[in-house]
């Protein structure tokens, strides 16, 4: 049986039916493509609902919780502070290669995203900006060593 992911776009116009979630698709496909079980991703808008989505993902027992949007500057983005209160690791070098990415190939405004990563539980929590090529990119880099990082968590050993 193949490890449970969920999606969050976090977005108040996108929750709200203003315009459709766009990059939480494209992340819920490339999860589907490394074998987890996903479905179509839950979106919610900014604020406290973010907080209490991630809580009920961990208490739920999902591997993988990836939420895409809220990460920015503008004074309504408060997904890492609703992500900080849930986790009880971070992994800041996860969250880091993210923005790296994203600046090595062109997009100098990637490094302004404030987006954690880090496990609560046995879920591993990332924050991918809410563009569709802040989505794709991050999934690139998280694509080779999310399993890894899920045996990590149940207790694997350090192989690869």
């Amino acid at each position: 049986m193949s490890d449970s992911a969920l999606v969050i776009t976090v977005s108040t116009r996108a929750s709200a039916g203003v315009y459709a979630d766009r990059s939480g698709p494209i992340i819920v496909e490339s999860l589907r493509t490394l074998g987890f079980e996903v479905d179509d991703p839950l979106v919610v808008p900014d604020g406290d609902e973010v907080g209490a989505a991630l809580r009920s993902a961990v208490e739920d027992g999902y591997a993988v919780v990836i939420t895409t949007g809220g990460t920015g500057l503008n004074p309504h983005d408060h997904t890492p502070e609703q992500t900080r209160a849930v986790l009880e690791r971070e992994i800041p070098p996860l969250a880091a290669a993210v923005a790296r990415y994203g600046v090595d190939h062109g997009v100098p405004t990637a490094v302004l995203s404030r987006g954690l990563a880090g496990v609560a539980g046995t879920t591993l929590i990332i924050n991918l900006p809410g563009s569709t090529g802040g989505a794709r990119d991050g999934m690139t880099v998280l694509a080779p060593v999310l399993g890894h990082a899920v045996s990590q968590i149940r207790g694997g050993d350090h192989r690869p």
